[in-house]
């Protein structure tokens, strides 16, 4: 049965594709000019016209998501990973929607291969937000929408914004609680840059924005649940080392393709140990001494309790103690970690510059440094 079938016209900009939708989705697919190399990645072992004719028979977003990008992750965990592995399956009631909040590393795979982990354990697949940057082909949107990926607008004047704020938060509300369908985003607007994960205040307020009555309760009807994934080699990691060191001197600017870019690194880029930590549900009693605080201080506690499951759940990686401790030679060294390092500083002499190695040095190592610093507060 269709999830999308009977939801009305207000949410039409913004959802994913109805099975209908996505029926013409996998036509036009069948005959783009990218489906060569998609389908040499996804299905090795058939020809591209095998393909074409899989997508055509393929009329529902179920049966892309089972038949299409779950072979798709596991491609990209048997050519990028040398081990996968997920806890906190546990803390998911089947058949309960929930809104997951995950640390942000990865534009694609930080929601992509959580799917694998959920469908595998017998749970549906989630909704996941999809920034309008991204949209950029008419292939990406149709394999992203056909992904049950919906549209997230991250521009405008503050009037437009605001509007674009309320409208995601009544749309995350009508999935989950209308349309019993779980969520995926990301605890902050676009990847972390530096490995420290914090949650923005204003996301915790755009969830409360739709909710009826005290704003904090309307919270606990979204089974907010914490997410950390951890990558042993972090995904575009020379990329971002030298976006920071360019930032720190003057503003970035994308260039054109660039996101497009990031995908495809992401994908093919090693990627050693992949962890994901599902953690509890933010409960009612969690949030309930919270009621009477004023909202922008409550969203702010909010913000922190996310923080710290996040963190806490956060597996720390031989690159992450190995790059803290080369940012700290005075420290006691781990004999232990002498592959992390050498592995690091093969990553840093394809640097050009010393601040672009410092950069790749903080962001293997703020993890540690976050998980000191969550438990001091």
């Amino acid at each position: 049965m269709e999830k999308f079938c009977t939801m009305s016209g207000e949410f039409d900009d913004i959802r994913p594709y109805n099975d209908a939708e996505v029926a013409l989705a996998m036509r036009r697919l069948a005959q783009s000019e990218w489906l060569p190399q998609l389908a040499q990645f996804v299905f090795p072992e058939l020809t591209t016209q095998d393909v074409a004719h899989m997508l055509t028979q393929i009329n529902t977003s179920h049966d892309f998501q089972h038949r299409i990008m779950h072979r798709f992750n596991r491609e990209v965990m048997r050519r990028s990973t040398t081990h996968f592995s997920c806890d906190g399956l546990e803390h998911l009631q089947p058949g309960t929607p929930y809104l997951f909040v995950s640390n942000h590393r990865d534009i694609v795979l930080d929601a992509s291969l959580l799917q694998n982990a959920l469908v595998d354990a017998g749970h549906d697949t989630c909704e996941i937000t999809f920034g309008a940057n991204l949209m950029t082909h008419p292939t990406v949107v149709d394999i992203g929408k056909s992904n049950k990926m919906f549209r997230v607008e991250r521009s405008g004047n503050k009037r437009q914004f605001y509007q674009s704020e309320l409208h995601l938060s009544r749309y995350i509300r009508h999935a989950v609680v209308e349309r019993g369908s779980s969520i995926w985003i990301a605890q902050r607007n676009g990847r972390t840059k530096d490995g420290l994960d914090r949650t923005e205040p204003a996301l915790i307020k755009m969830f409360a924005m739709s909710g009826e009555g005290n704003k904090l309760a309307s919270l606990a009807q979204l089974n907010i649940v914490p997410v950390a994934v951890s990558y042993e080699y972090e995904s575009c990691d020379l990329l971002k080392a030298r976006e920071m060191a360019h930032t720190a001197l003057k503003p970035y600017v994308k260039s054109p393709g660039e996101d497009l870019n990031s995908i495809l690194t992401g994908i093919v880029q090693p990627k050693g140990k992949v962890h994901f930590c599902i953690t509890p549900p933010i409960t009612a009693q969690q949030l309930e001494p919270l009621h009477s605080v004023p909202l922008n201080d409550a969203v702010r506690q909010v913000a922190l309790i996310t923080d710290r499951a996040i963190i806490n759940a956060y597996q720390l990686m031989p690159t992450n103690r190995a790059a803290y401790e080369m940012l700290h030679p005075d420290m006691p060294q781990s004999n232990e970690l002498n592959e992390a390092i050498r592995w690091i500083e093969k990553r840093m002499a394809q640097l050009s510059n010393d601040n672009e190695r410092q950069m790749l040095l903080q962001i293997y190592a703020n993890p540690v440094v976050a998980k000191q610093q969550i438990n001091l507060s």
